[in-house]
């Protein structure tokens, strides 16, 4: 039997240790952080994932979507909150579909409790991952717990370890090796809504919530046990920033000036603020995502990307999908398996980071503009009449499985269409009739 390993056990190495095993192969699974399954309480960064289609899709594969699904709650829509308080709703989809809210903690823990149905599969915790040796297929790791060198060989490795990836960091030191990162200005700290005394939300539950300010956002998805997992996304430095909000009645002015509705919902903020980590949002781009048939690199450790599209997850399952498929299709000849998926599959990890930066400009900047709103309302009519013709990017991004390279591309020319439309006399009064749909016609 083939020996395989995968080098990070969060949510894409867990997921592909599943599918790999059900291959039949020996999978082991190489983790730094000490076993989770063991864990009471799921600390640490845990923006709360977006679960959609294509991630929907791979965890079919695996088998597990019913399971996942008991751990996630749907929401159909944007609920945008002004700073006077006032809602403005924005449907996710063109015929009620939802985007799911997951905890990530509580997401890759069921992901491990899962694949412990397969004896071939072994996790080894506190293992820190020191080395590589390309020629052997050797790897090196540091036995945190008991303090001591090990090394392991196999037919096969992945690297599922996350934007900062030790794999990767190996193959950056083979020749033609491509690599960059770079961070955003802005960065996130994780909030909390409580829930109601009953364990009730205390706000809608059925959609994800957004605070647009201009250059910066606050989000809140909802969670099982009747809490909000908030997202303040801030400039790090600056007149306004992480850098210069310091004490509790800076924390305070700012809420009640910018995030007035929220504050009656979050009695825990000026501890969570303090309390909590300031984290950075990165993007990595590398090539080739493989060496030779030996290492293939997935996920985060292969195209990292920022949140606003809620693809991230999304996407590295996406990886796990479409490999295994490319697999069945060459029989499982690993000669050629690696290169071929990681050409092929560049140009969407390119495609998906680009759309996600745009994204948050749309989300803090263009989501409470009556221009930006009116648009998607003359999008999804025009869809609806004709589905054919036309389907929304966000709709091709999140409910569709239509490959992210051809979805921007798509979406160029959408944009180009739209910009036209909405220099149309009198737009907003006469958005609504045969003639603006007869001129996305003509223009497309």
């Amino acid at each position: 039997m083939k020996k395989i390993a995968i080098v990070g056990a969060g949510l894409v190495g867990s997921l592909q240790a599943i599918l790999m095993a059900k291959k039949g192969y020996q999978v082991d699974v190489f983790e730094r952080r000490p076993d989770l399954r063991k864990a009471d309480e799921i600390g640490g960064r845990s923006i709360n994932l977006a679960l959609s289609d294509r991630g929907w899709k791979a965890l079919e594969l695996a088998g597990i979507a019913d399971e996942i699904k008991k751990m996630s709650l749907p929401m159909y829509g944007r609920k945008m909150h002004d700073v006077e308080g006032n809602l403005s709703d924005l449907p996710y989809g063109l015929n009620g579909e939802a985007i799911y809210s997951v905890s990530r903690g509580g997401l890759n823990q069921k992901l491990m409790n899962l694949a412990d149905d397969y004896p071939n599969i072994t996790y080894r915790f506190n293992r820190k991952c020191l080395d590589l040796d390309l020629k052997s297929n050797t790897i090196a790791f540091q036995n945190t717990e008991e303090n001591k060198k090990e090394e392991y060989t196999y037919d096969q490795i992945f690297g599922t370890d996350g934007a900062f990836s030790a794999v990767r960091s190996r193959l950056q030191k083979t020749p033609m090796f491509n690599y960059s990162q770079e961070y955003l200005s802005h960065g996130y700290k994780e909030l909390v809504i409580p829930p109601n005394e009953d364990g009730t939300h205390r706000i809608a539950n059925d959609a994800l919530h957004i605070w647009p300010r201009g250059e910066f956002m606050m989000i809140a998805l909802p969670n099982m046990d009747g809490s909000f997992t908030c997202t303040l996304f801030f400039p790090m430095k600056g007149e306004l920033s992480f850098d210069t909000i310091k004490t509790e009645e800076q924390v305070m002015d700012f809420f009640q000036k910018t995030f007035p509705d929220a504050i009656p919902h979050m009695p825990t903020l000026v501890e969570d603020y303090f309390e909590n980590p300031t984290s950075t949002l990165v993007t990595v781009r590398c090539s080739p995502w493989n060496y030779e048939d030996k290492v293939l690199i997935l996920g985060d450790a292969s195209h990292a990307i920022v949140p606003f599209y809620g693809q991230g997850m999304n996407s590295g399952f996406e990886d796990c999908t479409v490999f295994h498929n490319m697999y069945n299709e060459m029989e499982g000849d690993w000669d050629k398996l690696f290169e071929t998926f990681s050409t092929s599959r560049k140009p969407d990890a390119d495609a998906i980071a680009d759309l996600a930066l745009y994204n948050y400009i749309e989300m803090r900047d263009l989501s409470g503009d009556p221009d930006f709103l009116l648009r998607k309302k003359i999008e999804k009519k025009f869809a609806k009449l004709h589905p054919d013709k036309w389907m929304p990017l966000y709709s091709e991004v999140t409910f569709s499985h239509i490959p992210y390279s051809q979805a921007l591309k798509g979406g160029e020319v959408k944009n180009k269409i739209m910009e036209q439309v909405m220099q149309m006399d009198n737009i907003h009064e006469n958005w609504d009739t045969p003639e603006v749909m007869d001129k996305m016609l003509e223009l497309l």
